[in-house]
């Protein structure tokens, strides 16, 4: 086929430039001030820990340049024809750049999303995950705003860099839409590292003063950092770009509705990703490509599978989850059975640190299939990753037992749980 992508900004997407990949490269770097205790432990002596925020910034930025050329590589070998500006759609098989028209039997809306901030007076004052990237300082105090992942990932990145760090949530346990016991474990596993943790409120105003940005929060308390950053929720970029002059029908938030071939409401306007706010996860943006490429082109139309998606938190502690929550498989299936372990880890023995990492798994009673995994350790993606392999497959709980373990590992755990959690 012959294909065309119009991209003004870097290739690569929220992933690649101001999402996962820069995220995960500061998580490494936060995770650095603990490895340093441990090491001691086991015999290193090192020199006093000085931290160069400039330095991870430069470095970062070399490799995210380094990855935009490599995806417009991929793209030029390809053959792809490329549009360095921006494009909207003018109809169902026209696309406008630069007041000329384009035609195109299909046209793929991958526009994905942008964090937003919530209209407070004084919500200028305040970043979002896009601008945590390119800080020109680190802050001494941060006030992170938000209970879900990218909220929790950058508390633990400012924290762990040394930041005084508080985290703000309007709810009373963290990770709305995780397993329960997730959410409650994973605050206070970061309480136990030092991270402050305001339950129950958010910003209500900000302000500036003379010690940097004073917060009110909804319940009346007060509080003052150096940055506030918004991690409250993001929207999908379809606005302005032509779709509903088109015939394509938005929800409420503006996402783009797809059916399960990812068809919008024009037959011949599709969209993947973070612009249909399904499963806002990059490989699932990847997967969806996939499958519509099938769909459009394979001979055969190939729907969507959303079922049993992984995920992971690169907070700190790690979190990694797949298939159901405890309390989504009781809805589903009623009767299930559930196992979980708590552990202080092999490599923790020899200091004094007290982080436990927790091990779950949901069962489906009447046929010991296991619908649900869930992890808070070091590692949990890596590990979960392989055990999401089994839960697509549908394996049971008496095939996870026959498995044999590598010890001494943390993953083991998941195929020597013998006793069922009360209730």
């Amino acid at each position: 086929m012959r294909v065309a992508i119009a991209e003004p900004g870097r290739f690569g997407g929220t992933c690649v430039n101001v999402g996962c990949i820069p995220k995960k490269l500061f998580s490494y770097a936060a995770h650095w001030r603990e490895d340093f205790d441990i090491a001691a432990a086991y015999g290193w002596s090192v020199g006093e820990p000085r931290f160069d925020w400039k330095t991870l910034v430069a470095n970062k930025d070399r490799e995210i340049a380094r990855l935009n050329g490599v995806y417009e590589s991929v793209l030029v070998n390809a053959g792809v024809h490329i549009f360095r500006e921006r494009a909207t759609v003018a109809g169902p098989h026209e696309i406008a750049i630069s007041g000329k028209i384009f035609t195109a039997k299909h046209i793929l809306v991958a526009t994905g999303s942008w964090p937003q901030v919530p209209q407070i007076p004084g919500g200028e004052l305040a970043i979002t995950s896009n601008e945590a990237f390119s800080l020109e300082r680190l802050p001494r105090r941060a006030l992170v705003v938000g209970g879900g992942y990218i909220a929790l990932e950058f508390a633990s990145i400012f924290h762990g860099l040394g930041v005084e760090t508080t985290l703000s949530y309007r709810g009373t346990r963290l990770l709305r839409g995780f397993d329960m016991e997730l959410g409650t474990r994973m605050a206070e596993e970061m309480r136990e590292k030092g991270l402050a943790i305001h339950f129950g409120a958010e910003p209500a105003s900000l302000t500036k003063s003379a010690g940097g940005i004073a917060a009110t929060f909804g319940d009346g308390s007060r509080q003052e950092a150096d940055l506030v950053m918004f991690a409250t929720g993001r929207k999908p970029n379809s606005a302005g770009i032509g779709l509903e002059a088109a015939g394509v029908k938005l929800g409420p938030d503006g996402a783009v509705l797809v059916d399960r071939f990812s068809r919008t409401s024009v037959e011949s306007i599709h969209a993947i990703g973070d612009v249909t706010n399904r499963i806002n996860l990059t490989p699932v943006a990847t997967a969806e490509a996939m499958w519509l490429g099938g769909t459009l082109f394979g001979g055969a139309a190939t729907p969507v599978d959303h079922e049993n998606v992984p995920t992971a938190v690169f907070a700190n502690p790690n979190l990694a989850t797949v298939g159901l929550s405890e309390e989504r498989a009781r809805e589903r299936f009623g009767d299930v059975d559930v196992y979980k372990s708590s552990f202080r880890g092999l490599k923790l023995t020899l200091t004094e640190k007290k982080e436990r990492t927790f091990m779950k798994l949901v069962v489906e009673r009447a046929g010991q299939r296991v619908v649900g995994a869930h992890m808070i350790g070091p590692e949990a993606g890596e590990i979960i990753q392989g055990v999401a392999i089994a839960v697509k497959l549908g394996a049971t709980k008496a095939q996870f037992d026959a498995t044999i373990g590598i010890h001494p590992t943390a993953a083991e755990e998941f195929v020597t749980l013998r006793g069922k959690a009360a209730g």
